[in-house]
């Protein structure tokens, strides 16, 4: 997101124009933790239960009066899982696709919690691979369970290996972010070049 100050600096003073680039720095700053704020909440409101690792996944950095950007980004490890939110695709699933847990405890985010995957591969009575049924072939993690009265020994399904599915919410990063800008620069660079008059000596 881009905004012009040099119309602005032409009809300053010379005291005023002395310090319009460390108010557009702070005016920048202010802003991208505005924006980042807005966007932390805005995974919130968009996924239910976020894991904390997600939404503080949202950093910033600010500008200084030698490089008047500001910089609002998602991490890599969360950017590459949540860039379809953002334009679209199917989920990122690291390793092979975990999907359709059954009969497992979900964490408090409703997500598997790590290393389950480990500690049923460690189980005697858990195997994994592609089973025939009679609607197809179903890969995933299965336990045997023995019989017991009037039951003959079956498979119970964990955990079915599936094809990622596509998003069906938009975070509108990009967009949100401009928009927000656009409404607040006025303000914020307002404030802060005002700031910058009342402290020039």
């Amino acid at each position: 997101v881009r905004a012009n100050v040099k119309e602005i600096t032409r009809s300053l003073s010379a005291l005023a124009a002395r310090q319009i680039a460390f108010a557009t720095a702070q005016a920048l700053t202010a802003l991208a933790k505005e924006v980042q704020a807005d966007e932390i909440q805005n995974i919130a409101d968009t996924f239910k239960k976020p894991k904390p690792f997600t939404q503080k996944s949202v950093g910033m950095r600010g500008a200084r009066k030698d490089n008047l950007t500001a910089t609002v980004f998602v991490r890599p490890i969360a950017a590459k899982y949540l860039s379809p939110y953002e334009g679209g695709g199917g989920h990122v699933l690291s390793g092979r696709a975990l999907f359709n847990p059954k009969n497992i405890k979900l964490d408090q985010y409703g997500q598997l919690p790590r290393k389950v995957l480990d500690r049923l591969k460690a189980r005697k009575d858990v195997f994994i691979g592609p089973i025939k049924s009679k609607s197809g072939t179903i890969n995933g993690v299965w336990q045997r369970v023995p019989a017991k009265r009037k039951q003959p020994a079956h498979l119970k399904l964990l955990i079915r290996f599936g094809d990622s599915l596509a998003v069906n919410k938009r975070l509108d990063y990009r967009s949100r972010a401009k928009a927000l800008v656009d409404r607040r620069f006025n303000a914020v660079f307002g404030e802060a070049m005002s700031k910058a008059m009342a402290s020039a000596r």
